[in-house]
């Protein structure tokens, strides 16, 4: 409206977590951002307020509605059923390089991305990494552990587990157990995406996991799984492999609802951002100054949302 200054996007850390739309068509009408579902009934979507939307098979998005995503900070992941596979994602970030080439710097000298990863040790279980451990030796000892912590947690809910095994092209072929983790590990992970962009770092730049579009992504998502996602996901099936569960006909929806009130509950959103940077302020480097021949600013703006979003 005139005179009003146009609205900011709001802080990641202010927003809702994750939003899935499994069959319709996400528009913008009258201004507002819906989905359309097959009759023409519309449901509106606060998209500013949220950090994440998890499109899987049966939606599509309009021109109008990619471009709103994006001006407001909303990451747009495409994924496959149940959202376990991640074929794309709508990158509401890239406002800044100077975190970016920070991050390549830490991860390209050894010495730095070992300081991480005994960050990000310290930070998942609470306590120092062995020392004189290489990268490749942590990361075996914490697949150890990892698998420890899961065969306690299928004993502590009667989940009958027998270790992580799921094929992300045959969704339907995994147990219970393994395609309700792959659903609450999915959700953790759109998230953490959301965090990663909106704080202006790359989501392949990883340190513990390397060569994937989401190894840093990965490696934020472990240090939190195990306190929020992971203990949903073996609850609901101990529950429903027992006959226990309220909605016994629909457990994924139902580790997915889980997820959203673990979400909320331990605050996670607000702990995302300063954790990746506690991450990466463990490997010692300052952030690089702009160059010398860099070229001053044009034209001066406001802050607005994250240092990662566009605005």
């Amino acid at each position: 409206m005139p005179g009003i200054a146009p609205p900011r996007p709001i802080p990641i850390r202010d927003r809702a977590s994750i939003l899935f739309v499994e069959k319709g068509r996400l528009d913008v009408l009258d201004g507002a951002f819906v989905v359309v579902d097959r009759n023409g009934v519309r449901t509106h979507i606060p998209v500013g307020g949220i950090a994440c939307l998890m499109l899987e098979p049966g939606s599509r998005v309009s021109h109008a509605a990619a471009a709103l995503a994006a001006r407001v900070g909303c990451l747009l992941v495409w994924t496959g059923e149940a959202g376990v596979r991640l074929y794309s994602a709508g990158q509401p970030g890239g406002a800044r390089a100077d975190r970016l080439l920070h991050q390549a710097r830490l991860a390209l000298d050894p010495d730095a991305r070992l300081k991480v990863v005994r960050k990000m040790y310290d930070m998942r279980f609470g306590e120092p990494a062995p020392q004189r451990r290489s990268v490749d030796q942590l990361r075996g000892i914490e697949g150890a552990r990892v698998k420890r912590l899961y065969e306690a947690l299928a004993r502590q809910h009667s989940v009958k587990w027998k270790g992580r095994r799921y094929n992300p092209r045959a969704w339907n072929t995994a147990d219970l157990p393994n395609r309700c983790l792959s659903q609450a590990t999915a959700c953790l992970y759109g998230l953490c995406e959301a965090a990663v962009l909106a704080a202006g770092y790359a989501p392949a730049i990883g340190f513990l996991h390397t060569g994937k579009p989401q190894s840093f992504v990965y490696d934020v998502a472990d240090v939190y799984k195990f306190e929020t996602v992971v203990p949903i996901a073996f609850r609901v099936a101990g529950r429903a492999q027992s006959g226990k569960q309220p909605d016994a006909g629909d457990p994924v929806g139902e580790v997915r609802r889980g997820c959203r009130n673990s979400f909320r509950k331990t605050r996670l959103l607000s702990r995302l951002v300063p954790g990746i940077e506690e991450m990466l302020d463990a490997g010692g480097f300052d952030p690089p100054p702009p160059p010398r021949e860099a070229q001053p600013v044009a034209f001066s703006e406001k802050p607005s949302g994250d240092v990662g979003h566009r605005g």
